[in-house]
């Protein structure tokens, strides 16, 4: 088990750069056109992927009005769960469209089921992996059919306790499928980035050994660029052409504008990681001669001993390294040496000594 995998021709995990998936949700608003150019927008924005959500009303819940299926705080209060899921879902009479587009414009697409029959339908469309919502991360059954379908799994693992996270991973590997990413998410909308805790991130990396990264809710993109300079290897941000469509995702949403920003600062984050470097880099090959070394700072005669006098150590750096000066002084001068000259071996009959 190695902490990379592959989709399509993309491999993501250690050594490669963060995969970046554009979630569109419900933020086509009801339109097929309207998805379609959020495809379109995401791939001129810089994502790798576009992911949609497969369910209807009556797969993820049904059709109660009693107090259990009621929202009573938070961005969607007020709602029935059976009635913000039919403002929210995408039709799968639209998705084989939607891949189709995705294909043409050439960025990955796949989906997040959330029954059997939706992992069947997407396995129809060539769906080639798959994402489990956090809410899903406890459906170790729905885990289970996703994993045997040997396709890689994205789970993200929102209020999720390590437990939890453990029996999902394992479920998967049990059906003989290790392709597994654990996305750290805050299952708030929208989320703020002080409980985001990304070391967790890090620490699932180490306990599970496999690509790590973050489905951020949170406004902006400080979380995302934070969560790459920590080592994520996937970034999940919601998507949509404008905030003001409204639909229930648009409120925690990036628009293009937003997410071609943040995916230039990922980019720009991962090169500042870059690698283990010591010693000069390229850009500062010519500050090296601004550096400290051993000057001669009043005129020298040809047989005169230099002392602390006339040789010191300052800028800049054409003559002797520093940690030389105590054998230089004391030294006699073989020729006459003029103030601001910067002292080499040759001049005081020194040998090179090694450093």
């Amino acid at each position: 088990m190695e902490d990379r995998m592959k989709i399509g021709s993309k491999e993501i995990g250690t050594g490669n750069p963060a995969y970046l998936i554009a979630e569109m949700s419900a933020n086509h608003a009801g339109s097929l056109e309207r998805a379609k150019e959020i495809i379109h927008a995401a791939k001129e924005a810089g994502a790798d992927c576009i992911k949609i959500q497969t369910y209807t009303p009556d797969t993820i819940t049904i059709d109660c009005d009693n107090q259990y299926f009621h929202i009573s705080d938070g961005t969607w209060s007020g709602e029935n769960l059976y009635q913000l899921y039919q403002k929210a879902y995408t039709p799968w009479e639209w998705q084989a469209d939607l891949k189709a587009e995705a294909d043409k414009v050439g960025i990955d697409f796949f989906s997040t089921p959330f029954d059997n029959t939706a992992v069947d339908f997407l396995e129809n469309i060539g769906v080639e992996f798959y994402k489990i919502a956090s809410f899903e991360l406890v459906d170790i059954p729905l885990i289970e059919y996703v994993a045997s379908k040997g396709k890689p799994v994205i789970m993200s693992t929102g209020m999720a306790t390590l437990s939890e996270i453990d029996e999902a991973v394992t479920a998967v590997r049990r059906q003989g499928n290790d392709k597994i990413a654990l996305l750290r998410c805050a299952s708030a909308y929208p989320a703020i980035t002080d409980e985001m805790n990304l070391r967790t991130m890090q620490n699932m990396k180490e306990t599970f050994n496999v690509p790590v990264g973050l489905s951020d809710h949170s406004m902006g993109s400080v979380g995302a660029v934070t969560a790459v300079a920590l080592g994520a290897n996937i970034i999940e941000k919601h998507f949509c052409l404008d905030r003001s469509i409204e639909n229930p995702d648009s409120s925690f949403s990036m628009n293009p504008n937003e997410y071609k920003q943040m995916v230039q600062d990922i980019r720009q984050a991962e090169k500042a990681m870059g690698c283990v470097q010591y010693g000069p880099s390229e850009q500062e090959q010519l500050n090296l001669s601004f550096r400290r070394s051993i000057f001669c700072v009043m005129d020298i005669q040809k047989g005169e001993r230099l002392t602390e006098d006339n040789v010191r150590i300052i800028r800049p750096g054409q003559g002797l390294e520093p940690k030389f000066y105590s054998q230089v002084i004391g030294q006699t001068a073989l020729c006459d040496i003029r103030r601001g000259t910067p002292i080499q071996f040759e001049m005081i009959g020194m040998e090179k000594l090694n450093g």
